[in-house]
């Protein structure tokens, strides 16, 4: 994570920004997840499309305050259900990539129909983005919220 105030790095659970002194979330000059320099007027970062304009308790949970509504998605979790059971888009509907998982589902249900290609399409597609998940590449949820990384 980064300041939105200055754009430096921020260690985990942070509460304000060792390089500034801002409170960890305050701020609008810089992305939270990539550290890039955003217009302060934008909703979504041109760099990585994270949410920037997330609600408060979003925002406070991704730094490290609770928030029961929309607790972190684990990596480890998301990333084996894309490995195991991609082919149904189950990694998806987990992390709340919604439209997504509901493609990969259709893909691997009615997809039978050409030939069994559908299903081994939809197979592929939910291992690779298993394996982009527990890499890192995938790094936020749905909701442009960061991802646990489990260690």
């Amino acid at each position: 994570m980064y300041c939105k105030n200055c754009g430096a790095a921020l260690q985990n659970g942070a509460f304000v920004c060792t390089q500034c002194g801002v409170p960890v979330g305050s701020g609008n000059a810089y992305c939270p997840n990539c550290g890039q320099p955003t217009d302060p007027n934008a909703m979504v970062c041109t760099h990585c499309g994270v949410n920037l304009n997330a609600g408060a308790a979003n925002n406070a949970y991704a730094y490290g305050a609770p928030n029961a509504a929309n607790p972190p998605k684990s990596s480890l979790v998301a990333g084996l259900l894309g490995i195991f059971l991609g082919s149904l888009g189950i990694h998806n509907f987990y992390l709340g990539y919604t439209q997504k998982a509901i493609i990969q589902l259709l893909l691997t249900l009615i997809g039978w129909i050409l030939c069994g290609l559908g299903p081994a399409v939809a197979a592929i597609w939910g291992l690779v983005e298993g394996i982009q998940i527990l890499t890192g590449s995938i790094n936020v949820d749905g909701h442009g919220n960061p991802i646990k990384r489990d260690s």
